[in-house]
């Protein structure tokens, strides 16, 4: 066993461990300190697949931003009110059903399909510097356009939180 192996099994490893921490945890403050190993896993799969743009967007976004977003959410609104809530387990049986469906499929297609190496998927070029060249060349207008957009999207965002009722 080769430590690529090595690597991609503990990541695997951490991924799988820690979502099924986040789905099973009945303390939601569990959840989401899980839910911040499980991005770091995935964001190791994306560098041993060898796409660090992806891996990078993901540590930049999902754990940079949107994660400490909720875990601050969380930590700050715990004691703000007292809601009882129900965290039973509600129709479990077709939800075993779909996912076995759902994964006797997945099952299926990966082991009937012919996966086959694209001799230009062999190299190790890094995909940022490709994605950096094609964003200030060939769709340079388009990423403009959508960053105006987004940009107004927040301007009306800010507009609307601050209108006085």
């Amino acid at each position: 066993m080769d430590l690529y192996t090595i690597a991609f099994y503990l990541f695997a490893f951490i991924t799988l461990g820690s979502a099924s921490i986040v789905v099973f945890s009945k303390n939601i403050l569990y959840s989401g300190f899980s839910l911040l190993f499980t991005f770091f896993g995935v964001a190791g799969l994306y560098v041993l697949l060898m796409a660090d743009f992806i891996a990078i967007t993901q540590l930049m976004i999902y754990v940079g931003g949107i994660l400490v977003l909720v875990l601050f959410g969380i930590m700050l609104t715990t004691k703000v009110i007292n809601v009882d809530m129900r965290s039973g387990t509600f129709q479990t049986l077709p939800a075993v059903l779909v996912v076995a469906a759902l994964a006797g499929t997945l099952i299926g297609i990966f082991w009937t399909t012919d996966w086959r190496i694209s001799p230009e998927a062999a190299g190790f070029e890094k995909t940022a510097s490709k994605i950096g060249e094609m964003l200030l060349s060939s769709y340079l207008l388009p990423f403009e356009v959508a960053s105006v957009v987004l940009l107004v999207a927040l301007v009306g965002a800010a507009m609307i939180a601050r209108r006085e009722k």
